[in-house]
């Protein structure tokens, strides 16, 4: 049988996250300290815990933190 990971995909936002989750607001609100975090090379859901849950299912926000990172993240290679 192989793996399709578009289904697993589905299947994980539809059961939705098996560890506690944050909504689009307080993800919005805390997205440039995990981003400064990651960037750090520190444990960014550790310290902010349901943020990665949440990004793993909400595609408005995953995009906003790629973008972030994307942004942030050209900044220190210059």
């Amino acid at each position: 049988m192989t793996e399709r990971p578009d289904l697993k995909q589905a299947l994980g936002r539809l059961l939705g996250p098996s560890e506690p989750e944050i909504d689009c607001d307080e993800c919005f609100a805390e997205l440039d300290k995990y981003v400064d975090l990651e960037l750090a090379g520190r444990d960014a859901d550790a310290a902010i815990p349901g943020l990665r849950a949440h990004l793993d299912g909400c595609p408005a926000c995953r995009e906003e933190h790629e973008s972030l990172l994307a942004l942030v993240g050209g900044d220190q290679l210059l």
